[in-house]
């Protein structure tokens, strides 16, 4: 255990179990350690194994099942696609600290062009193509990459774009986002780029996302490609009823 020696015991060892849920290596669903297994794996005693799930129990982490074993629970971060909200502040809300890496910065003379939902979207050159990895609590969690519009944020490619983009273009640009337009799918993290860079010992689902947000009346500020970690994310979609005919 690679952990501060200074903490108790059960402590290390439930910080263990909990980074091997947050990596994946224990699935949703799926045993986790019994008190026989943490007892044999670290030498520790009933009471010190028994502290140990107790406390990934009380942070929702596993559910005991009396007479079946103690089973890994949903500990997903919920994403609303009806929010205009950055990682960041979505980690945050949800007690997690958010951290970025960047990938790739480079400047592009070549427009892009996006179809969401039958309506089609360009984007001038020259653009700032950025590819991040989005990490919550040291997990990655999201892949992207945007375009952003060199002609509403000049310069941007020599900014620290490991903070929060939005931060930059509403401080940095005096942009107000008015509107994000997005599609969600279904795809699989299997590539062995992209297992590497989630950290992945096997194939899991995934939600791509392609969007387009605006800033100001029909006015593109940036275009989005994003994966998302299947078994960290929840979407939800609030609909309100509309006019009956």
């Amino acid at each position: 255990m690679q952990q501060d020696a200074r903490l108790p015991k059960y402590l290390r060892i439930s910080r263990e179990i909990v980074g091997m849920i947050r990596r994946g290596k224990l699935a949703v669903g799926s045993l986790a350690p019994s008190e026989t297994d943490i007892i044999g794996r670290y030498r520790v005693s009933n009471t010190t194994a028994r502290k140990a799930l107790q406390e990934i129990a009380e942070a929702g982490w596993v559910k005991r099942v009396k007479g079946r074993g103690t089973y890994v629970t949903s500990h997903r971060v919920g994403r609303s696609v009806d929010r205009i909200l950055s990682f960041s502040k979505n980690m945050i809300e949800v007690g997690r600290h958010p951290s970025t890496k960047v990938l790739a910065i480079r400047v592009s003379k070549i427009a892009r062009s996006s179809t969401l939902n039958g309506r089609r979207y360009h984007l001038p050159a020259p653009l700032c193509l950025i590819k991040r990895l989005r990490l919550a609590d040291g997990v990655p969690m999201m892949k992207e990459t945007r375009f952003i519009s060199l002609q509403l944020c000049p310069g941007v490619e020599k900014k620290n774009l490991a903070q929060s983009l939005y931060g930059i273009y509403e401080r940095d640009y005096g942009l107000e986002l008015s509107e994000v337009c997005q599609t969600l799918s279904a795809v699989t993290l299997n590539t062995k780029e992209d297992m590497d860079l989630f950290e992945l010992e096997d194939p899991i689902p995934a939600f791509q996302v392609e969007g387009v947000t605006f800033c100001g009346r029909e006015m593109i500020l940036e275009m989005e490609e994003s994966l998302y970690r299947g078994d960290q994310y929840n979407f939800t979609v609030r609909a309100t009823r509309g006019t009956m005919h």
